[in-house]
């Protein structure tokens, strides 16, 4: 799971590329750090390149949501994958998040 964060303004835009799967969400736990620091910030969730998502995985995204919610920031994913989407759905993160 590669993370590639980028400021532009008042947005930051992640990347995620690979699997975020448990092996991976501990490694992407320590990476998103820069991500709830800026949690006051529009963050743009780039999915596009990301194939896999576990349960870790969405606790995670989870926690960046109740930072942004905290701080007043606001994230949207865009790019998932329909097995993705599907996950989100089933899950019922789906109606927690913005999506493009």
């Amino acid at each position: 799971m590669t993370l590639e964060i980028s400021q532009n303004g008042n947005q930051m835009i992640v990347k995620l590329i690979g699997r975020l799967d448990t092996a991976a969400s501990m490694q992407f736990s320590a990476d998103m750090e820069p991500l709830v620091d800026n949690a006051d910030k529009q963050i743009l969730l780039d999915c596009s390149e990301l194939q896999f998502i576990s349960s870790s995985g969405l606790r995670l995204f989870l926690s960046l949501r109740k930072a942004t919610i905290a701080k007043g920031g606001n994230i949207t994913i865009k790019g998932v994958s329909p097995e993705i989407k599907q996950v989100f759905t089933i899950t019922g993160f789906y109606s927690l998040f913005s999506f493009e």
